[in-house]
């Protein structure tokens, strides 16, 4: 082949517009191709997006309203807080098994409740009162008698027996009447942690433990419904009634004789009446402060016989001073892909001491106990069955 330059100048001159139509005729057919493509593949990105924005739309159904991404994991011990003290129950329950192992064998002990000691005291004195003040009223009888019998003729001398032996108020009057307002006062006993159930568990879970070792619980039933203690007290009053009316009618005729007699005589006897009768407005307001035809806690003489009797079944026993604090703990973790887990666990602190009745201290301890934490599963599953119905 002759070389573009060896050939003839007409052909030289034809063969440029060749070469341009050659060219020219695919440059009409590559824009209708390459937009086709474009148009394909935008189509194809739009489907993409379209495909992710419903994916990312079921997601979001999915998930609560006000969010737009996962939980994270939260603790929170407001809920549930009541289900915590079954471990504390627990650990009550445990301690008093404990505490009963350390009590002597062959002593009972009465646990030791501030409200109820008082009470004791209270009600020991006012039988005490009762007693004596009868007593103090019949001397006061056989004296006024006696002096009546000495001045009850006209004209006779002077008294048999000095004025002061008439004009002295007997102090255990008084002392009754004091300790009677004591059985009347609000005295209350505080609990802490568990509430105040803490120590009234405490005292039953002993009971149970060693019922046998266990004389009084010092709080609750103390004997309401034993009607011997209590008209055996009904028959101190009666007693002391009888004196306070034969001291009545002796009065009555003193009175007589101050008004059948004049001059310095007629102030001695108005003087042995006055004193006399204030003994005896004494001795009423003593009576009418037991309320003795109330059978009620707002009766001193009531509470007195229940007190009377709590004391006479914890004679010769031991005291345990015993405080207890109690506290469940509940922690609920929530996450949303997790879902919600229940641990609860419990802590105990118990102190005691064990005294005679006189305070004399034979033996203290302090003890603490923190249970394990038990994952319970609402649904009734993971914690053992014994968590759920208890010994």
């Amino acid at each position: 082949m002759a070389s573009f330059f060896q050939r003839p100048a007409a052909s030289r001159c034809f063969l440029p517009f060749f070469l341009l139509f050659a060219m020219a005729k695919p440059v009409h057919a590559q824009p209708s191709t390459e937009l086709a493509e474009l148009r394909a593949r935008q189509l194809e990105a739009e489907t993409r997006q379209a495909v992710a924005e419903a994916e990312r739309a079921e997601l979001l159904a999915r998930l609560p309203p006000a969010q737009s991404k996962a939980l994270a994991g939260t603790v929170d011990t407001r809920q549930f807080g009541t289900a915590g003290l079954v471990r504390a129950f627990d650990l009550a329950r445990e301690l008093a098994g404990e505490l009963c192992a350390q009590l002597p064998a062959d002593r009972q002990a009465a646990l030791y409740d501030p409200t109820t000691a008082q009470g004791m005291v209270a009600a020991r004195t006012v039988d005490s009162a009762l007693s004596r003040l009868s007593s103090d009223m019949a001397a006061k009888n056989k004296e006024l008698q006696l002096y009546l019998d000495t001045n009850r003729p006209p004209g006779s001398g002077a008294a048999a027996l000095p004025l002061a032996v008439l004009a002295v108020v007997p102090a255990t009057v008084r002392a009754g009447a004091d300790i009677a307002a004591l059985l009347r006062s609000d005295v209350a006993a505080s609990g802490i942690g568990y509430g105040e159930g803490a120590r009234s568990l405490f005292a039953s879970a002993l009971a149970q433990a060693c019922p046998g070792r266990i004389s009084g619980l010092g709080a609750g039933y103390l004997g309401e419904l034993d009607w011997a203690r209590y008209e055996k007290l009904l028959g101190r009053v009666g007693a002391l009634a009888g004196h306070r009316a034969a001291y009545a009618g002796r009065i009555t005729e003193l009175q007589g004789l101050v008004d059948a007699v004049k001059g310095e005589q007629k102030k001695e006897f108005a003087a042995v009446a006055q004193a006399a009768l204030a003994q005896l407005k004494v001795v009423d307001t003593f009576v009418d402060s037991l309320k003795a035809g109330e059978a009620s806690e707002k009766s001193p003489l009531f509470n007195a016989a229940r007190y009377l009797g709590y004391s006479e079944r914890t004679a010769g026993s031991l005291v345990l001073d015993a405080d207890l604090r109690l506290e469940g703990l509940a922690i609920v973790k929530e996450n949303l892909f997790t879902g919600q887990h229940l641990r609860l666990s419990g802590v105990a602190f118990l102190w005691y001491r064990l005294h005679e009745a006189d305070g004399r201290l034979l033996r203290a301890e302090a003890l603490r106990r923190i249970t394990r934490p038990v994952e319970v599963d609402l649904r009734g599953t993971g914690a053992p069955d014994t968590f759920w119905s208890g010994p």
